[in-house]
Parts: structure tokens; sequence; C-alpha cells
């Protein structure tokens, strides 16, 4: 289980879990503020058993303090990754725009980064990371940074789950999602290709339609083209939801997934339901008919993911760059 680590206002009293609303095995955790009366900062680390935690992420609105810094560093000796996150950026560069006669967006963000980091260092610490986040869109300022800092410094399993757990900020983030499911079909492709060996009528064909609907659901919940989602994206963007299933490319884009989608989405694809019914009649053939059976439904399988999920990613790419305006 991949748990962020938010470490913010001291209004927070109890570590409360966010799980994610997509991925189960992915849980953010806001603590309470580090070095208050409660939670004095020689406790805290002990207090709050940060061993069980996989990487934390401290956030400040205004500066980092002391008790910040103590805290990195005990991170630190416990060979963990953390990340100083200053956030509402939105607010300083509009109150600055309001106040300020010779106001310049990129100039305020340096001061703003650059006072992050001096202050940091006369806490100790040495060479800090200051990340500039937005409270409204993951995708300006420093977020893609921070993103790429997280993955290239994470193990690969963690790796991958932060990638499908984000929301996709970026075309970049799609893609690489679409390599991490893309990473993943060869063992789903094996698992049909072993049932296909029994030579059972009808099981192969049922244990398929039953992973393809687990899996279609996933790319589409992760990919953010689930009705929810899309529903969210068309009330913030202020985009009528029809406009934005206009760009759809793929069936199952804004739909829920259940056998029979799978079933007219196999349909139009005459390859694929030709393939199945060589799998059927070829399991009965003597001594060669379950290699060419396991053969088949590895093929079709592959096959049948990569060209959903390209479509997907298509889909997925599109309604970002309409609601973000992004080209």
């Amino acid at each position: 289980m991949i748990r962020h680590e938010l470490v913010q206002e001291e209004t927070t009293l109890k570590p409360m879990p966010y799980p994610h609303p997509k991925l189960q095995n992915v849980t953010l955790w806001d603590l309470p503020g580090v070095g208050t009366t409660k939670f004095p900062a020689d406790k805290y680390l002990e207090h709050f058993k940060f061993e069980h935690f996989d990487f934390f992420i401290i956030v400040s609105a205004d500066r980092f303090t002391e008790n910040d810094a103590k805290l990195a560093k005990e991170i630190t000796k416990m060979g963990k990754k953390f990340y100083f996150v200053r956030s509402k950026i939105d607010h300083n560069l509009s109150d600055a725009e309001r106040s300020q006669r010779d106001y310049n967006k990129e100039n305020k963000l340096q001061q703003i980064r650059k006072s992050c980091i001096q202050g940091l260092e006369a806490l100790g610490m040495t060479s800090p990371r200051v990340f500039l986040v937005s409270s409204f869109d993951l995708h300006l300022y420093d977020f893609p940074a921070l993103q790429e800092t997280m993955e290239r410094e994470l193990d690969a399993l963690k790796k991958d789950v932060l990638i499908l757990a984000l929301p996709n900020v970026s075309i970049s983030t799609i893609h690489k999602k679409q390599e991490v499911f893309l990473s993943q079909i060869k063992y789903y492709a094996l698992l049909s290709a072993a049932v296909a060996i029994a030579p059972i009528p009808g099981l192969s064909i049922g244990v398929d339609l039953g992973l393809l609907v687990i899996l279609l659901t996933t790319y589409v919940l992760v990919l953010g083209l689930d009705v929810k989602t899309l529903l969210k994206l068309s009330t913030t963007s202020s985009i009528p939801l029809a406009d934005i299933e206009a760009e759809f490319k793929c069936l199952c884009s804004g739909k829920e997934i259940d056998k029979g989608l799978i079933i007219t989405m196999l349909g139009s694809l005459s390859l694929m339901m030709s393939a199945a019914a060589l799998e059927e009649g070829s399991r009965f053939i003597p001594f060669f008919g379950w290699l060419i059976a396991a053969t088949v439904s590895y093929t079709s399988m592959v096959f049948f993911l990569k060209f959903v999920l390209d479509r997907l990613c298509d889909d997925a790419t599109n309604v970002l760059k309409k609601v973000k305006h992004i080209k």
C-alpha cells in the first residue's frame, strides 16, 4: 500500500485516511501538524509509526518551520523519501497581482521558491527541493516536476502504482499509464491461455469475458473515462457532457462495463470472433489441440487489450485537451 503523508494544518487532531477513489491499494494519510502541544516533534515519528508509510509529502501554505526540517531529517535517517510542497500558489499570485504595480508571475514564483529554499537552508537542510503547487490546476507550476521526481526515486512497483493513482494532469501522464497497463497485458494473456487448455466447452470464453470486464473497468476508471469523472469534468469546465463524449472513439468510454458490452466490442472485430470460434474447436484436436487453443487465446487477448487501450488513451488525451485547452 502506498500512503502519502500530508503534514498540514494544526487543526488536524488525528490521522485521517483518504482511500484513493479508484485504486483500493492506495491510501493518502493526513497527519496532525508536527511540533504542536499535543504532538511534540521529538515524539512525532514514534507516535505515528512512520515505518508503515512509503513516502512523505510535507506541505505548507506559508513557510516551512524548524519542526518541518526536523521531521525531514528524521525521515532521511529512516531511509525514506520526502518532498517539500508549497501549496496555495494561486492565492499568492492573485494577491501579488492585485497589490504589485510591476507584477510578473514568473518573478513572483521564483521569489516564493527562493524564500522557501533559503528558509529551509537556514534550518540546516542541505540543498532542499521545494515544489510549488496550485490549489486548482495540478498541471500548472511544479506538480509535473514533483510527479517526475517521485517516479524517478520510487522503486518500480511503487512507481507504477503512483502513476496509476495520479489524475490526468498531462498528456505525458496518460502515456505513462498506458505503458503500465501494456506491461501487464502478457500476464492476463497467459492466464487466458492457461484456461484455454481445459477441454470444457465455453469455459475459456466465460473466464475471458469476466477478466475483460475487470480489466476494462480498471482502464476506464484510471484513465478518467468513467461516468462520475466525466460528469465532474463537465461541471468544472462548463463544457456539456455531450461535447466531451463526442471525442470518444472507444465503445466503452463513458459507459458501465459488462459482458454484454464486451461481446458487442468483440463483435465489431470479426478477427476476434473468428479466433474465439477457432479456439473452441481446436481444443478437441488430438495431441496438439491444447497448444493451438492456448496460442489463439493468448494472441487474441493481447490483440484485444492493446486495441482497446490505444483507443481509451486517445479518448483520455482528447478529453484532457478539450477541458484544459491543452494543444
